[in-house]
């Protein structure tokens, strides 16, 4: 049921989406020499919106049906089909920005037609496609329950937006350039604490609505052992590689160079928390506690950010704006901490 929702949603968001990008961009401020490459790369992917959601809601139940390895190799095989066409749509058959959202879409849909299928003609599964009527309870569970993850997008558009407009009130066109390759850099660091969320998930979930405390002990008690241990990797493996992952986006100009270097070694700060945050709001929405989730996000992703995109700055300047996350970060990791031992006796984790 869940499944046909969302396509409907989909595909209603989809129509609207490309009916509303022109005004949008404007009202993002586009400007005439980039507006008709927005709208073109806007629309193109907004065509594949239905395959995108699919993609990402099957991730999850390959998981509930026990299959998360196959849920890796669809993604892996998604994310290199994504760069051989890249490769081939803007550098071979010069297609543009409209080449690199075909490609993009494409890789989508492979993504979710995999899957598709499996779970179609995978019959006596864990896991298939059945008819079903509808129910609005599970739907409102469903919707409650993830308003923590739609909470974090949507803060996370809003708070790249403040960090733009900060950044070019202090430094100009060349913070923005820093700002978007420590977001492309944070993708690998951060995605090992998203993936592992979203992966012990359903486990969680199922050792929750089992009653299995011992197992749901253990499993908190790894998670964050893990998580403490990782988090000093990837931060120091960030420290250490900063002038190397700048050097592959703003070899060409020094100044760049050693600013971006810079701020993704102070920015990495917060990936020795942020590990934690993001696997807290993960383990309580698996706990069926939507709200918590969402208090947690709401607060780190959005709050705290604002709070400090604007505080720091004025006491630190540009250095104020890359420290930032690492700030909010904290504050966020006192209330994870505060709702952990607030529900404990609740859930009986600890």
């Amino acid at each position: 049921m869940l499944i046909y929702l969302l396509t409907i949603i989909g595909v209603v968001l989809t129509v609207f989406g490309v009916i509303l990008v022109e005004p949008m961009v404007k009202l993002l401020g586009a400007d005439e020499n980039m507006l008709q490459d927005c709208i073109i790369y806007g629309r193109t992917l907004l065509l594949f919106l239905l395959p995108f959601c699919l993609q990402n809601a099957f991730q999850s139940f390959l998981i509930v049906a026990e299959k998360p390895t196959f849920g890796l190799i669809i993604s892996i095989i998604s994310g290199v089909s994504n760069m051989i066409l890249d490769f081939l749509f803007i550098y071979v058959f010069k297609m543009g920005v409209f080449g690199a959202a075909l490609a993009t879409g494409i890789s989508q849909l492979i993504g979710v037609s995999i899957p598709l299928v499996y779970f179609i003609t995978k019959k006596n599964h864990i896991l298939q496609f059945t008819k079903t009527e509808f129910e609005l309870k599970p739907i409102i569970q469903t919707i409650t329950n993830g308003s923590s993850e739609m909470l974090t997008n949507l803060s996370t558009s809003l708070v790249n937006m403040l960090f733009n407009a900060q950044l070019m009130k202090y430094v100009g066109a060349d913070g923005v350039v820093a700002y978007g390759i420590i977001m492309y850099v944070g993708f690998i660091f951060s995605g090992t604490y998203i993936g592992y969320s979203i992966g012990s998930a359903p486990i969680v979930g199922y050792h929750y609505g089992a009653e299995n405390k011992d197992e749901l002990k253990s499993l908190l008690k790894k998670s964050i052992i893990l998580i403490v241990i990782s988090s000093l990797f990837i931060t120091g493996f960030a420290e250490i590689l900063s002038k190397l992952l700048a050097s592959i986006f703003v070899s060409y100009d020094e100044n760049l160079l050693n600013m971006t270097t810079i701020s993704i070694r102070l920015f990495s700060i917060s990936y020795l928390i942020s590990g934690f945050n993001i696997f807290a709001s993960s383990f309580f929405t698996a706990l069926n506690n939507g709200f918590v989730s969402a208090v947690i996000s709401f607060f780190r992703t959005l709050v705290f950010q604002i709070i400090m995109i604007y505080l720091l700055p004025a006491i630190w300047g540009i250095n104020g704006i890359w420290l930032a996350v690492a700030f909010a970060e904290i504050l966020s990791l006192f209330v994870s901490i505060m709702f952990f031992a607030k529900n404990k006796k609740k859930y009986q984790y600890a």
